[in-house]
């Protein structure tokens, strides 16, 4: 009983198949193009046949004409009886389904074989000799057989006759169905064969979707480097594919970032939380005084609000690459907005004793969010006054170009080695061996870089180690990015 169901189990989990539903409409496609077919080849042999007795008919009928004379209602035969060929065609065109009559209907010869057909009344001819084409009719004699039958008027002497001829379809009546029987026997077997060929081709194309299923089924954190080839054909399967292993370069990616993304996070927020540790044990077992413990809260509160400023970063980043920080686009004047940011910047580059300068024009037009685009400046400017050193100078400037707008910021601060460029843009990143007394939290530029590219713009970074560093940044035109999001 258990072998039973399981098998009943296995059969049903067949027939719920891609494979059998694809092998099924194939054989059913397959089943009514092979009956269509076999309908229509019998009725085209049963028309050819039906053709070709029309022509023997009206060839008959032709040679009755030129052999057969009538006077005085009595039918007389003029050909050579010496000539063995023509006494052969008139003893036949005799023998066949033969019927002439006057226009009373009075018999003037008739064959034996067509009177196993009926003659027709003198009423039936009447009514034929009226119609103004000859009829055409298919009747069937004693013996069960199908004779097609011409009926029409004869010219003789002036004077008309009603001639009516016809010709036996013999073995050729039986050909069609003869066919239809023969081919609808053998139309089981072709639809056997048509799902066996099916289900192969069936298998053969769901071969890749079962690889990918496979591979899909050993997808891992641990296991992210595999791929499927594609086949090469272009085909939506190959579609299918190349969508897959795009997927999982992405899944490969994402997964790479939160690994890394959860390294600096514990390594960035271990050191904050140990500090507040040593001080509070410190202050537990040290500290006598109440200034002691003031000193001890004061630099715990210092290190929790670093922690609270890494998290609020961690979590507004996260939004804005997750997609759930929308921009509020709206038309910038991006040279007013940068004028206010220099402005505002002027007092911490004088402490610094940095020359913050500026050259943008009255009117630069961008379609963006202003509290990112004043973030991105903010950000910008800050790292390049902080990394200059005395004496030197900070310069941000706007040109407008026939598609983008071009934002630089340039300093003349300590520059950053060439080795070091590729991952400015990275959380947490910090430039090894930057002398840095206000030690960030190394999101600022992750910030900016995103900020460029959910605006779609472009950031490039050129810098020299001792020379300084120039930040160029390419933010499109308002009707550039309407064409852009367009295409």
């Amino acid at each position: 009983m258990k072998r039973i169901r399981a098998r009943l189990a296995a059969a049903g989990r067949v027939t719920r198949g891609l494979r059998f539903r694809l092998m099924l409409s194939y054989v059913l496609v397959y089943t009514v193009l092979l009956v269509a077919m076999g309908v229509v080849f019998r009725q085209t042999i049963g028309a050819l046949l039906e053709r070709r007795m029309r022509e023997v008919v009206e060839e008959e009928w032709g040679a009755i004409k030129g052999y057969l004379r009538i006077e005085r209602d009595i039918s007389i035969w003029m050909y050579d009886s010496v000539d063995p060929e023509e006494a052969a065609i008139v003893e036949k065109l005799r023998r066949s389904f033969l019927l002439v009559t006057n226009l009373n209907g009075k018999i003037i010869e008739v064959s034996n074989s067509y009177r196993t057909l009926g003659v027709e009344t003198p009423k039936e001819i009447s009514q034929l000799l009226q119609l103004p084409q000859p009829q055409w009719t298919m009747r069937t004699d004693t013996r069960d057989e199908k004779v097609m039958v011409r009926s029409g008027t004869m010219v003789d002497g002036g004077k008309t006759y009603f001639l009516a001829l016809g010709r036996s379809l013999g073995e050729d009546q039986g050909l069609p169905d003869r066919f239809a029987r023969n081919y609808f026997a053998f139309l089981p077997a072709m639809i056997a064969v048509s799902g066996l060929l099916g289900w192969y081709t069936a298998g053969r194309a769901l071969h890749p979707v079962i690889e990918l299923a496979k591979t899909a089924q050993a997808v891992s954190s641990s296991n992210l480097n595999i791929s499927i080839p594609t086949r090469g054909s272009g085909d939506e399967l190959d579609h299918l594919i190349e969508t897959f292993n795009k997927m999982m370069e992405r899944l490969r990616s994402g997964i790479e970032q939160i690994r890394q993304f959860s390294t600096d996070v514990s390594h960035e927020l271990r050191t904050p939380l140990t500090a507040i540790r040593g001080q509070l044990e410190v202050a537990l077992f040290t500290a006598k005084t109440t200034e002691n413990y003031k000193d001890a809260m004061v630099y715990a509160l210092q290190d929790v609000e670093r922690l609270s400023q890494i998290v609020r970063a961690l979590l507004m980043l996260s939004q804005a690459e997750s997609g759930q920080l929308p921009l509020l686009r709206q038309s910038v004047n991006l040279s007013t907005l940068t004028a206010d940011i220099v402005d505002q910047f002027q007092i911490p580059a004088e402490e610094a004793k940095v020359d913050l300068m500026s050259e943008i024009p009255p009117e630069c037009l961008v379609d963006g969010d202003r509290v990112q685009l004043e973030r991105l400046l903010y950000n910008l400017l800050s790292n390049a006054i902080k990394y200059t050193g005395e004496g030197g100078s900070v310069k941000a400037s706007l040109q407008t170009g026939e598609e983008w707008v071009e934002l630089a910021v340039e300093d003349t601060g300590q520059g950053i080695p060439a080795e070091y460029l590729p991952h400015i843009f990275d959380r947490f990143y910090r430039v090894p061996g930057h002398n840095d007394p206000e030690k960030g939290l190394g999101l600022g530029l992750s910030f900016v870089a995103w900020i460029v590219k959910a605006h779609g713009g472009k950031i490039d970074v050129q810098s020299e180690a001792g020379k300084g560093t120039k930040f160029l940044i390419l933010l499109p035109k308002p009707g550039e990015v309407a064409s852009k999001e367009t295409t």
